[in-house]
C-alpha cells in the first residue's frame, strides 16, 4: 500500500471535483479499491501500486482536458474515466497539428477557426452537426478524423453516407444500374477518400467492408456501432430520415452530419430533417453544433464572393 498526493496549482478544486463533488464521486465510483480523499487543493490516493498507476494515468487527462478548454463536465470526467486511456489520448492530438498524412505526403491539417473547433469537439462529443456553406471544408475534415481514427484504431471502420436527392434532375435519366445511378451522389465522398489514402488501399478497404460508402436508405435496419459514420448534405433528408439515421448509433461510434441549410434540394412541402433534428436536439448533452460561415472558405476565391453575392439576395427576398 501507498499514499500519493497531487497538488491543484493555480485551479480552483471545485473545478475539478465538480459541484457537491459529482466529478469526484465519479471518479471514486471507478476507483472502489481505492481511499481518495480530497482536502482544497490536495489529493490524497492510498492503495495498491498499479491501481494508483491507471488513477494517475486518468487523473492526468482530466487535468490536461480542463488545462486545455477551461472546462470540466461530469460526461468528460465519465468518459475520460470509463473509456480506454490511449483512445482519449488519441484524440487529443493537438487540433492544429497534421491530422494524417495523404497521398504523396500531403499534411492534412485545420485550415480555419471553424474546423479546429471540429476536432477538439469530437473528443468530448459523439454526435456532432457542422452546418454550413459549401467549401468550407466540413466534409473533408470529417473524413480526415474519420481516417485517423481508423489508423489509430480508435474505430473498427468508417461508413460514408448521403441521401439520394435530386437537384432538378432524375435519377430515372441516368444510364445504368442501380448503383451506377447512385455513384454520382456519393462521388464526393470518393473523391476526398483518394485524397488521403492510396488506390489500392482504398479498394482493399471497401471490398473488405471496412469502409463503406452507401446513399442513407441503406443505413435502414443496421446498428452502426465501433464506427466512425459521417452523413454528408444532410439538409436533404426528410424527417423521418433523419430520425432513422440518429437512432442507428451504436456503442464506441463518433456520428458527423454535415449539411448546408441554404442549399435544400427537397420539394418545397417537404421539411429538411437536417432543420428539424437541430432544433429538437439542441439540449442533450453529447451533442454539439459547429456553424461554418463565408469565412472560413477554402476554395477558390470566387466561391466566397458567389456565396456571399447570394446571401445578400436571398437575406431581401
Amino acid at each position: 500500500m501507498i499514499e500519493q498526493s497531487i497538488f491543484l496549482e493555480g485551479i480552483d478544486p471545485i473545478e475539478i471535483y465538480g459541484a457537491n463533488n459529482l466529478n469526484l464521486n465519479k471518479i471514486k465510483e471507478f476507483f472502489p479499491k481505492l481511499k481518495i480523499v480530497a482536502r482544497g487543493d490536495e489529493l490524497k490516493v492510498n492503495g495498491d501500486t498499479d491501481e494508483i498507476k491507471v488513477f494517475m494515468d486518468k487523473f492526468n487527462l482530466i487535468l490536461k482536458h480542463f488545462h486545455k478548454y477551461n472546462s470540466l463536465t461530469e460526461k468528460m470526467v465519465e468518459k475520460i474515466i470509463f473509456e480506454d486511456t490511449a483512445m482519449v489520448e488519441q484524440f487529443y492530438e493537438g487540433a492544429d497539428s497534421v491530422l494524417i498524412f495523404g497521398n504523396n505526403g500531403k499534411s492534412i491539417k485545420a485550415r480555419n477557426a471553424h474546423q479546429i473547433e471540429l476536432i477538439e469537439k469530437i473528443v468530448e462529443n459523439d454526435l456532432i452537426f457542422a452546418i454550413g456553406p459549401a467549401g468550407t471544408g466540413k466534409t473533408y475534415i470529417a473524413i480526415a478524423l474519420a481516417i485517423r481514427a481508423l489508423r489509430k484504431k480508435i474505430v473498427r471502420k468508417i461508413i460514408l453516407s448521403r441521401p439520394a436527392v435530386e437537384a432538378e434532375e432524375k435519377l430515372g435519366f441516368l444510364p445504368g444500374d442501380l448503383k451506377d445511378k447512385l455513384d454520382p451522389y456519393l462521388q464526393p465522398l470518393y473523391d476526398a477518400l483518394r485524397d488521403m489514402i492510396p488506390a489500392r488501399k482504398l479498394e482493399e478497404f471497401i471490398k473488405e467492408g471496412i469502409i463503406q460508402i452507401a446513399p442513407l436508405a441503406y443505413m435502414r435496419g443496421r446498428t452502426l456501432g465501433n464506427a466512425f459514420v459521417i452523413l454528408d448534405e444532410a439538409q436533404n433528408t426528410t424527417p423521418n430520415q433523419m430520425k432513422m439515421f440518429l437512432t442507428r448509433m451504436g456503442e464506441g461510434s463518433k456520428f458527423v452530419i454535415t449539411g448546408d441549410v441554404t442549399q435544400i434540394d427537397l420539394p418545397s412541402r417537404i421539411k429538411s430533417g437536417l432543420v428539424e433534428s437541430m432544433k429538437i436536439l439542441k439540449t442533450i448533452k453529447g451533442i454539439a453544433t459547429i456553424n461554418f460561415d463565408q469565412k472560413d472558405i477554402i476554395r477558390h476565391d470566387l466561391v466566397r464572393e458567389i456565396v456571399n453575392a447570394y446571401s445578400k439576395v436571398e437575406s431581401k427576398e
